[in-house]
């Protein structure tokens, strides 16, 4: 596993999105949407099954050496909201390098889809389209430890 920066980030090289992002062994997905998209569910979803809050709502991102990585504003570190239920503490695991996002507004329709991507904060990043199934949590976690074939 590759050593990220240590937060706090400095203040003149970051980016805050309105994201929240979580992390197997290291590697983050960023989960992007509108407010009331799902970003905390499917964030408490990955952690259920074994994923580290890196941050819930605000996640403060910086550019290293080509790599993305992300952390909590300390304000906020190791807390994540369920709706609901209201605001929970949690263990943060400081920064990860972000190796996927998560768009919860646009829903995917293809079986099989092409990869996407987008630029964050000036680095490419694979891109997952939100999937209505009971089983998109898991294939997250699966393309966080092994990542995803190409196209067919």
């Amino acid at each position: 596993m590759t050593q990220g920066p240590t937060p706090p980030f400095d203040p003149l090289e970051q980016t805050l999105l309105h994201a929240s992002c979580v992390a197997l062994r290291g590697r983050a997905v960023l989960i992007q949407g509108e407010s009331g998209s799902g970003k905390s569910g499917l964030a408490l979803e990955l952690m259920a099954y074994g994923a580290e809050l890196v941050s819930d709502d605000q996640t403060v991102l910086l550019e290293l050496d080509g790599a993305l990585w992300a952390t909590a504003p300390a304000s906020i570190k190791g807390l994540i909201e369920a709706r609901g239920v209201g605001i929970l503490t949690a263990k943060s695991c400081g920064s990860a390098e972000v190796v996927l996002a998560v768009d919860m507004d646009a829903e995917e329709q293809r079986r099989l889809p092409h990869p996407n991507e987008k630029t964050i904060a000036g680095v490419r990043v694979p891109v997952f389209h939100k999937v209505d199934t009971r089983y998109f949590p898991a294939a997250i976690l699966q393309y966080l430890r092994v990542g995803r074939r190409g196209p067919q």
